[in-house]
């Protein structure tokens, strides 16, 4: 019997440590600062290949945009200030990945859904049918809050060239003759993107696995824990 119990104690110590330092490890993580060259150069605009660290030194960020939310208000950079960002690509009859990915953003946003300081991007594909009333209507099928997630459309090349150039998110067209928004040019893709609260790409995720979903939540609490 006191053979068992001591087994059962060195079991008990054992388990404990593993917590201690997994949380140990989780306090202490931190996220990359994704550069263009640290991606799949077939996800980068060619007008980036081979980049470390952005314009003049500084770490590869989001540019300035001007877009409409669903709720017809202006959007431009200065909504992500301070805010850590989840962004992605979608389009609102996408009949695939989208819905898998709209729910899984869902179950993020319900998370933080009182948090202002937690915003989701969410972009159109397809602007020339998702207008800012079918974003609305789309917005109020989840029943989101209009503050903290923001459905975007605009001007197509705008868009694009955020999702190419910015985010980096959908391959590169290798075709010199190829123009960039066009009525041929069509993206569509599972990624979804962290930003941080500087704007700076801290990671992807595939937006249709529920894991990887998970996973941006750990990875939002690391970015509201520590000084990045």
């Amino acid at each position: 019997m006191k053979r068992v119990f001591v087994v059962f104690l060195i079991f008990i110590i054992g388990a404990g440590i593993i917590i201690l330092l997994n949380l140990d490890w989780q306090n202490n993580k931190k996220l990359p600062v994704f550069q263009p060259n640290d991606i799949n150069p077939e996800l980068v605009d060619s007008s980036l290949h081979g980049r470390g660290r952005g314009i003049n030194g500084g770490d590869h960020s989001i540019s300035n945009f001007n877009l409409l939310d669903q709720l017809n208000r202006k959007v431009t950079k200065k909504v992500m200030k301070n805010k850590i960002v989840l962004a992605d690509f979608f389009f609102v009859s996408c009949p695939s990945i989208c819905p898998k990915m709209t729910n899984n953003l869902l179950k993020i946003h319900n998370y933080y859904k009182t948090d202002s300081s937690i915003l989701i991007l969410s972009h159109t594909v397809w602007p020339e049918l998702d207008s800012v009333s079918v974003l609305f209507n789309y917005a109020e099928k989840y029943n989101v809050n209009h503050e903290n997630w923001r459905f975007l459309t605009g001007s197509k090349q705008e868009l694009y060239r955020l999702a190419r150039q910015d985010y980096l998110v959908v391959p590169d067209v290798n075709d010199p003759n190829f123009q960039h928004g066009s009525a041929a040019d069509f993206i569509h893709t599972e990624n979804i993107v962290l930003i941080d609260q500087k704007q700076r790409i801290r990671a992807f995720y595939d937006g249709t696995d529920e894991v990887q979903m998970q996973q941006a939540i750990q990875d939002i609490e690391i970015l509201k824990k520590l000084d990045n």
